[in-house]
């Protein structure tokens, strides 16, 4: 892409800031495709991965000054891309995205150097304005609380994390059956 697309606005253009190389790294094709266009259109720079092998290839060969990364992807974990970004960058203004979403993975993805944290389905300008939010700003406080589903799905998730991500042993600290457990890991978080 060259120059600037003619509908960016200066506010637009300010809050990306000189370098606006982005990378989006998703598994959801069409999902990816459209998140991209949408950014192209606000004026990033935009480079797609759909595997954590193709995003770190490219996050190695350039590494971007904006990322948004999905946190499960087929062949891995979306946390490798957001490491090999921060050996190289360490000002790169990085989102993770998941329909997964969980605390005890955004707990992890910000230690590792993610600035913000957006479930699936999120939008074009929800990404926008976690990409370009200023240092110390604060995100919107979400109009309605957790659902006690939520609550529960929360908790499994934080202890599943603390055991590692051992299925097992995440079990035996909830007092549950094992295959209810992998079930239950299985599902979209509920809303």
């Amino acid at each position: 892409m060259t120059g600037e697309p003619a509908n960016v606005t200066d506010a637009e253009a300010e809050a990306i800031g000189p370098d606006k190389s982005l990378l989006l790294v998703d598994d959801d094709g069409p999902f990816l495709r459209r998140l991209a266009r949408a950014m192209e259109v606000r004026g990033f720079t935009v480079d797609i991965a759909e595997s954590v092998a193709e995003g770190l290839a490219k996050a190695r060969q350039h590494t971007p000054k904006h990322a948004v990364i999905d946190m499960r992807l087929q062949d891995g974990n979306g946390l490798d891309v957001i490491e090999a970004i921060r050996e190289r960058r360490d000002d790169t203004r990085i989102i993770v995205l998941t329909g997964y979403g969980n605390i005890a993975t955004a707990v992890t993805a910000v230690k590792l150097g993610a600035i913000d944290y957006l479930a699936k389905p999120a939008d074009a300008d929800e990404v926008f304005a976690a990409l370009t939010r200023k240092p110390g700003e604060r995100a919107e406080v979400p109009e309605n609380p957790m659902s006690a589903d939520r609550v529960r799905w929360e908790h499994i998730q934080r202890v599943y994390e603390m055991c590692e991500r051992n299925v097992s042993e995440t079990a035996r600290r909830l007092n549950m059956h094992r295959r209810t457990l992998q079930r239950i890991l299985a599902k979209r978080a509920p809303r």
